[in-house]
């Protein structure tokens, strides 16, 4: 059997745009949740600022079923995250993992 699907996704955004970021990121990860029973969501932002810029990261996980993060939903992630897209500086990187153990 196949490890299920995870999504890793980091952008570049701004420090002076954080706090609204953050609120348009934490509004929408609620939303898939709600979309997707099982879903699990987190929002990471590393510590430092390098040169004017904060990392992000979304993560997306779905434990309970065996596909774990489909196609369909990292596409409803994908509609849903463009309504921050004015916040962050470059194009959204997604990695796509499976887990080797738990």
């Amino acid at each position: 059997m196949t490890a299920a699907r995870e999504l890793f996704i980091y952008y570049r955004a701004k420090p002076a745009d954080a706090s609204a970021l953050q609120a348009q990121v934490l509004a929408f990860q609620q939303r898939l949740a709600a979309l997707h029973p099982g879903l699990v969501t987190r929002l990471l932002r590393r510590p430092e600022t390098v040169d004017g810029w904060q990392t992000w990261m979304e993560t997306y996980a779905r434990p309970a079923h065996p596909e774990g993060v489909s196609e369909a939903i990292e596409q409803d992630i994908a509609r849903l995250a463009a309504t921050a897209g004015a916040l962050t500086g470059a194009a959204r990187h997604v990695e796509v993992f499976r887990a080797c153990a738990s």
